[in-house]
């Protein structure tokens, strides 16, 4: 059995690392340019392979820092189920099973069969037994009717589709108890996740992270945009494919999570870098009344020792001083 990192590079050795080198550039070039919605991206064994080797692991990041932010305002939430839309190679399935153990049934959509034969073989070496068991199913994206789950996830997936494919497959999702929704943290990713918290919000759903409410969002459109950090290694194979000098990484995400249950919301989220000086710490934060900038100071010593450990992306109470 084996950790995610470990059995990505077992499965892309098969190939020479230039020829991974040069299908992870077209990859590149592809995304870059825009993807046409009605061609299929992973098309060949080895473009999914290249696609693994390149951008799983800050995928696998991503998600996991998302879903245990989501995870930790419910601590007694046990999903049985969990169904990962557009999931490809598996990344979110690792994730998941890794953020909720209690996981046995997980099923992963997705068009191309070239990616998903390579996220069973992935998911063989698994230590989760849930990975190992994922049922992995070929269907249209934006056409997609969801078995039940507890968990919907959707993540680097809606640059893919059309608009009217995107609000289809986000409206699909609320069938379960709860949707996480993933996108890359750029101005576009964040539009397109604005868009999709619109409709879970519209399907009768509550947010519940990043965002400590379900009004609207009160960072200015087209100024600056809602987003987050996951740092993650990177493996020699990833590096030579990145042409990277740097063992490591900061993979930037934006994502919304929705629920029908009564959860409680983060009081506030922190979303910049805390600012730390002696004896102070400046805090960006987004609550209920909007976006406030906060300075803790020794004079409240609890508070203080709580913001200098506090970290981009983590819940902050408001309440506190």
């Amino acid at each position: 059995m084996a950790t995610l990192p470990d059995a990505l590079d077992a499965e892309v050795a098969r190939y020479p690392t230039k020829r991974l080198a040069d299908s992870a550039q077209a990859l590149i070039h592809r995304y870059r340019t825009g993807v046409d919605p009605s061609t299929l991206v992973l098309d060949a064994e080895v473009t999914a392979a290249a696609y693994a080797a390149y951008r799983m692991p800050a995928t696998h990041a991503a998600v996991t820092a998302a879903l245990t932010e989501v995870a930790a305002l419910a601590p007694d939430f046990a999903p049985s189920a969990l169904v990962d839309i557009g999931g490809g190679t598996g990344a979110a399935v690792w994730a998941a099973a890794r953020v909720w153990p209690s996981l046995t049934e997980v099923t992963v959509l997705d068009q191309s069969t070239q990616a998903m034969a390579l996220g069973r073989r992935l998911a063989e070496r698994a230590d989760e037994q849930a990975v190992r068991q994922v049922r992995w199913q070929r269907a249209a994206l934006g056409d997609t009717r969801l078995p039940p789950a507890d968990v919907a996830t959707l993540s680097y997936v809606l640059s893919e589709l059309t608009d009217s494919a995107r609000a289809d497959t986000v409206r699909a999702m609320t069938t379960a108890t709860l949707a996480v929704v993933i996108e890359p943290g750029t101005p576009a990713g964040y539009e397109r996740i604005m868009a999709a918290r619109d409709e879970l919000i519209a399907a009768g759903m509550r947010i519940v992270a990043p965002c400590p409410h379900s009004t609207t969002c009160p960072i200015p459109r087209g100024q600056d945009w809602c987003h987050f950090a996951a740092r993650l290694g990177r493996s020699p194979l990833h590096q030579r494919l990145k042409t990277a000098v740097l063992n490591f990484e900061d993979e930037k995400f934006s994502y919304v999570a929705a629920t029908r249950e009564p959860w409680p919301a983060a009081p506030a989220r922190v979303l910049r870098h805390p600012l730390k000086r002696k004896g102070l710490v400046s805090l960006r934060l987004c609550g209920p009344e909007g976006l406030a900038d906060t300075i803790v100071s020794k004079r409240d010593p609890a508070a203080y020792r709580s913001a200098r450990d506090v970290a981009w992306g983590d819940p902050w109470d408001a309440g506190t001083p």
